[in-house]
């Protein structure tokens, strides 16, 4: 059997063991906090330095465009590609080339399209145009494509004939 003085001894270490532990997670906490701390500003530079060059084209495209304004859609269109790239860089990709059957995972209905009119009437429920495009990261959608979506081939419907 253990003396009352060596469970004192044994009571002494281990309290003194917990209060080391607590101040170790202490310590971790107030680490990983700084660390949490630091990437989401090295992410927010990351960003803020892929769309400066978008503003700096933007503010020149303003700035000529009294000068010359059919400058001014060539520099929308370079400022357009710039943004772009800077969504490219942050690893979102655009989902704009979006074709085959309606997929509610990837796509939000913005019109129906009779499409009895065009020379080969794609079947219902068949994406005709991307009006508005979506965007993906990492495997996630940010944000659906807005899609026109065919109503499929239109049979013409019986007419009433006129009482005789």
């Amino acid at each position: 059997m253990t003396e009352p003085s060596g469970l004192a001894a044994e009571l002494e270490e281990c309290q003194a063991r917990q209060l080391r532990t607590l101040a170790d997670f202490d310590n971790y906490r107030r680490r990983a906090g700084r660390e949490l701390d630091a990437a989401r500003s090295a992410e927010r530079d990351r960003v803020v330095l892929a769309w400066i060059p978008v503003l700096d084209h933007l503010d020149l495209a303003l700035e000529h465009a009294a000068a010359d304004p059919g400058a001014l859609v060539d520099g929308v269109r370079g400022v357009r590609q710039l943004a772009l790239d800077a969504l490219r860089v942050s690893g979102v990709s655009r989902l704009d080339d979006e074709a085959g059957p309606f997929n509610p995972k990837r796509h939000e209905v913005g019109a129906v399209v009779d499409a009895s009119t065009m020379p080969e009437p794609p079947p219902a429920g068949t994406v005709v145009e991307v009006l508005r495009p979506g965007f993906a990261a990492d495997g996630r959608l940010l944000r659906p494509a807005t899609v026109a979506v065919s109503a499929g081939p239109q049979a013409d419907a019986p007419q009433e004939e006129a009482p005789s």
